[in-house]
């Protein structure tokens, strides 16, 4: 995996596409998704959207866990098993839906970024559903392991990061100064216009890191 972006022209896959990245900042039940591609100095935003993770018309589909306290261990075991894999089939769509339209405009996705909580690793199931503090976390790991699932599924690899370390991450990997990486953001955000909150920031940066860790290296 490089440790600093290269400079120079777009990176191109071997079909001759532009490549580009996804970038996803996920809460529960949805996730902000964002696809950029571009020198790996200072990429572009392609695209920027909602995609949801769950049908609605469920009943606790939406939060699955606080569902799952409600039953013995082995019925919230199996609840929690539909509710990924179901997670999984939406989110398998929309990255295809995703990637088909970039596709059309000249780019392939070759990665994905996914921005991890920086809660500590979850105890076993009863000892989650326990702890409310613990349901809210784990709730928010399903829906990226079904972002992760799905990815792996559309054979695209993914670079996950703790949001806490995001920044710190990206100076190191990106080989630029945390206020180059801040303004390059900040004249993204002028020039798409809103919505530009903390959910687009961060999953354009997932992304970058994402493109910059998978891009094939430059001709010479």
């Amino acid at each position: 995996m490089p440790a600093v972006a290269r400079p120079g022209s777009d990176p191109v896959t071997a079909g001759g596409l532009a490549a580009a990245a996804f970038g996803f900042r996920v809460h529960s039940a949805w996730a902000a998704q964002v696809a950029v591609a571009g020198p790996l100095a200072a990429p572009a935003v392609l695209e920027r959207r909602r995609i949801e993770l769950v049908d609605r018309t469920v009943p606790g589909g939406r939060q699955p866990f606080h569902a799952a306290r409600l039953l013995s261990l082995d019925a919230a075991q199996e609840l929690l098993g539909r509710s990924l894999d179901g997670a999984t089939r939406m989110a398998r769509d929309a990255l295809a839906a995703a990637a088909g339209e970039l596709r059309q405009q000249g780019h392939e996705v070759i990665a994905c970024g996914l921005i991890q909580s920086s809660a500590r690793p979850l105890p076993a199931l009863a000892a989650v559903l326990a702890s409310h503090a613990l349901v809210h976390t784990a709730e928010g790991e399903l829906f990226r392991d079904a972002l992760a699932a799905a990815a792996g599924g559309q054979r695209l690899p993914v670079l996950r990061v703790k949001e806490r370390e995001l920044v710190d991450t990206s100076t190191a990997r990106l080989g630029l100064a945390a206020g180059d990486v801040e303004r390059h953001l900040a004249a993204l955000g002028r020039a798409l216009g809103p919505p530009w909150r903390q959910d687009e920031k961060l999953a354009t940066l997932a992304a970058w890191l994402a493109l910059a860790a998978f891009a094939p290296p430059s001709p010479h």
